[in-house]
């Protein structure tokens, strides 16, 4: 994989980041898009008020992403469940404690940028791909095939 993007330049999806499974996929696109938003939002110095949009946005997509993954996780019986989930619950646990420095300015966005842009790469690439093969063994199709929601996932 190529090294992560400069603080300031957007990150590009690549087949790199790709778990395999297209609604994962699609979902850490949405994430990827946020921070890539956040970023133009920080080099064009749009304020405080949508800085915070902004990151209000990722909390909630992420704790969104999160539930699906998890409940996935708990239906196929991931092995690896418990570990992933402590994962999670330690970046919403960071998350939380980056948003109260920022608002009492004791770090700067830039801080929360580049910590954030690295756990998510980090975790795709690690954690994230690692379930794929178990996922894909339980019957996960790969790709959406019908319209349904439950028929994207099963075969």
């Amino acid at each position: 994989m190529e090294k992560l993007p400069d603080i300031g330049e957007q990150i590009e999806w690549s087949s790199d980041f790709s778990v395999g499974i297209q609604e994962i996929d699609e979902q850490h696109k949405v994430l990827v898009n946020i921070l890539n938003d956040l970023t133009e939002a920080i080099e064009e110095r749009r304020g405080t008020k949508v800085r915070n949009q902004i990151i209000d946005r990722l909390f909630e997509y992420t704790r969104v992403h999160f539930t699906v993954e998890e409940s996935l996780m708990r239906i196929l019986d991931y092995p690896k469940y418990e570990q992933h989930k402590h994962e999670h619950e330690a970046l919403v646990s960071q998350l939380t404690e980056f948003i109260k420095k920022i608002n009492s300015e004791t770090i700067s966005t830039y801080e929360l940028l580049f910590f954030l842009r690295s756990w998510l790469i980090n975790h795709i690439i690690g954690s994230d791909k690692a379930y794929k093969e178990h996922f894909l063994k339980m019957g996960v199709k790969r790709s959406w095939a019908n319209k349904s929601w439950l028929d994207k996932f099963w075969k």
